[in-house]
């Protein structure tokens, strides 16, 4: 049987391709601002990983059981490791980590039961660190060639604003309202309704001078200010609210107008009492949307009964990190360079090894030349 278990899917060729250069683009930018690598396990302890928590989303954790009886969890985010990894860390502690979270939840088309998660995160954070945060976030959607817009909310404005509006269930009321880019507005107002709450709705459309009254707004002001430094454009959006019920300060999220989905989003929280701040990813969001480049196999080398010749131009081009192969028969590896749209093949034979160069076609133009390896080397580097 190789069926694939619904929720998941294999990567290969050219779709893997992409996967691996936005991760390598994203890791450079990561690096860039002073984050470090961290690795953390798939599995860890069920009790580990529902820890406090009260969101929806512990109700959708893969749960297993080893020889042992003990009861584990699959890895659904990266946060919550972060109590862990954290400890005695000199602050503030600036952490990357790239790897696979699951969800044991209903799919869609851009929602898997298994994606990779892209993140950065600051213990020990300030506004700054917020909006600097926002700014590599633009300049990997800039290198990604992916224009989208950037918001931001302030949870302690939301609660100011739910207090003032008498409401009790403040938790079940956010998640009510995190619903408004996924479901229409009437739906949304019907199930804020059942807390009395179907007002946030109106406040919501209130131009963004309203919110001054409210003291939390200092905050959102000072993120603006701080992104207005950094160069970067952000839209404050008082109907954000981001779900899960750990943020404790801002929140943002980054939207794309070709996808309904967030494609990043994070904001700030404590990690053992600390404040610190992140943001995710998606990578399989991310892929679907990014225009890029990638770097393929560059060249073909194909032996016409010949073995030492090929082996040796192999080695001289992978030392000057130029990606090639060898192949025996001409027109397999013709077929396979179309197909893999590799764009060039040297030619090696009686008549190469007479004239002391090689025969290198341009699978575009169809053109051949006879160079040097030099030569060869100069072209395709």
């Amino acid at each position: 049987m190789t069926e694939i278990v619904k929720g998941f899917r294999d990567y290969t060729e050219e779709e893997s391709l992409i996967r691996q250069t936005i991760k390598n683009i994203i890791i450079k930018k990561f690096k860039i601002y002073g984050f470090q690598p961290a690795e953390t396990p798939i599995i860890e302890y069920e009790k580990f990983v529902k820890s406090d928590s009260q969101d929806e989303v512990i109700s959708d954790i893969f749960k297993l059981k080893d020889k042992g009886k003990r009861n584990l969890a699959l890895r659904y985010e990266f946060t919550f490791q972060l109590k862990r990894l954290a400890k005695n860390k000199k602050l503030p502690y600036r952490r990357y980590q790239i790897g696979q979270v699951f969800r044991d939840e209903p799919i869609s088309k851009a929602r898997f039961r298994q994606f990779t998660q892209c993140d950065v995160d600051i213990i020990g954070s300030t506004i700054r660190d917020e909006a600097e945060i926002l700014k590599l976030s633009s300049e990997i959607l800039r290198d990604l060639k992916i224009e989208a817009i950037i918001y931001i909310n302030n949870r302690k404005l939301l609660n100011e604003i739910l207090e003032e509006q008498k409401i009790k269930q403040k938790q079940e009321v956010i998640k009510e309202i995190d619903k408004l880019d996924k479901l229409p507005e009437r739906i949304v107002r019907k199930n804020l309704a059942k807390y009395k709450a179907e007002n946030l709705l109106s406040i919501f459309k209130k131009p963004e001078s309203f919110f001054k009254k409210y003291k939390a707004y200092k905050e959102i002001r000072d993120l603006e200010k701080y992104c207005n430094l950094f160069g970067i454009k952000v839209e404050f959006l008082p109907s954000l609210a981001r779900g899960l019920s750990y943020y404790n300060s801002s929140i943002f999220e980054i939207k794309t107008k070709k996808m309904k989905d967030t494609i990043i989003a994070g904001g700030s929280y404590l990690v053992n009492g600390i404040q610190s701040t992140g943001i995710s990813f998606g990578l399989e969001r991310i892929a679907s949307l990014a225009n890029i480049k990638t770097e393929n196999i560059k060249t073909i080398i194909i032996s016409i009964n010949q073995e030492k010749e090929p082996i040796k131009t192999a080695e001289q081009l992978r030392k000057q990190n130029i990606s090639c192969l060898i192949l025996d028969k001409i027109s397999k590896a013709l077929d396979y360079a179309n197909k893999q749209k590799i764009p060039y093949v040297i030619f090696i034979g009686k008549e190469e090894l007479k004239k002391k160069k090689l025969k290198l076609r341009d699978m575009k133009t169809g053109k051949e030349k006879f160079l040097t390896t030099k030569e060869i080397i100069k072209l395709l580097k």
